[in-house]
């Protein structure tokens, strides 16, 4: 295991922040690299990273990283944001995962994206554990842009139990997803619960998964076992989503990994001051609960609730 020092982050009125990565295995060889926190409340994800370290340094030391194996660790690249708590860069309220690949002579987001993305290029695999962009809970995932040079089975190979295809919008472009795929890096998102909450269980999952997926490429000698329920692989358009039509308290009664049929009540929005119910949520069709809203406060129009259907 090497540490080491990627790039700094200078910002006013306190010193600069260095960004740092661990390696594993033959230097020079680029096979994995894994990024972790790019937003400040990404504590989770930056935890995760954290046990991966730990775990990879034991495969190396026990001799069970592949000869040919180089793997990069990067647990965050925005401290600065998360020593404030904010979730986006502190100063302009910008997102560094909507300035790739970045430009070195840019804003400050767009700088670091350019240094974090020169640090990550050339790999064959790259994984970002990363946030959804709606706050709520989900089912863990992992999510592929379909650039046209994915390659969706190699996804399965992390043993999670779903597998989203998303289809490119024009704000995509410019997230290290896709534009590690456009410089031919076959690049994974993986989701997991939680975001600013660390949960053990969560992230032992989340390591779980990309150590098989070292195993499944050949990366490592580890044992592994088979996922215990084949992978569903999906396209994000299949996705029911349950939009709130007035603004309340949202009391949910079902949960991520529910089974719904159709009527069901997924949960109800109530008037903050006198409990009187304002709405009624239910499911149009059978399948399983994805994502639940996060926060209890809820606005009119906002996604509540999205189903994957079952079939």
């Amino acid at each position: 295991m090497r540490e080491e020092i990627l790039f700094q982050v200078d910002t006013p009125y306190r010193h600069a922040q260095p960004v740092k990565g661990w390696y594993f295995g033959t230097p020079g060889e680029k096979s994995l690299a894994v990024m972790g926190a790019l937003r400040g409340n990404e504590i989770q994800q930056m935890y995760i990273c954290a046990r991966l370290i730990r775990a990879l340094e034991k495969l190396e030391k026990d001799g069970l990283l592949a000869e040919d194996c180089g793997i990069l660790v990067v647990p965050c690249a925005n401290q600065v944001s998360m020593n404030v708590g904010r979730r986006f860069w502190a100063a302009d309220n910008t997102d560094i995962n909507r300035m790739f690949p970045g430009y070195d002579q840019g804003e400050s987001t767009q700088r670091i994206a350019a240094r974090v993305f020169d640090a990550l290029q050339g790999y064959r695999y790259g994984v970002h554990l990363t946030s959804f962009y709606l706050a709520g809970d989900l089912l863990p995932h992992v999510r592929i842009m379909e650039t046209g040079y994915q390659q969706g089975e190699e996804a399965l190979a992390f043993g999670l139990p779903y597998v989203l295809l998303r289809t490119p919008q024009p704000y995509d472009t410019t997230t290290l997803n896709y534009n590690w795929q456009i410089w031919e890096t076959q690049a994974f998102s993986l989701y997991t619960h939680e975001t600013e909450r660390i949960d053990p269980a969560d992230a032992r999952q989340a390591v779980d998964a990309i150590l098989r997926f070292l195993t499944v490429q050949g990366l490592s000698r580890q044992k592994v076992l088979a996922p215990a329920v084949p992978p569903v692989l999906f396209r994000e358009g299949e996705l029911h989503s349950v939009i709130s039509a007035a603004g309340g308290l949202l009391l949910p009664v079902r949960w991520p990994g529910d089974r719904v049929r159709p009527g069901d009540v997924l949960g109800e929005i109530v008037d903050p001051c006198t409990c009187t119910v304002l709405e009624t949520l239910r499911v149009d069709c059978s399948g399983q609960v994805f994502f639940l809203h996060h926060a209890q406060l809820i606005s009119g129009h906002e996604v509540a609730f999205r189903i994957l259907p079952e079939g």
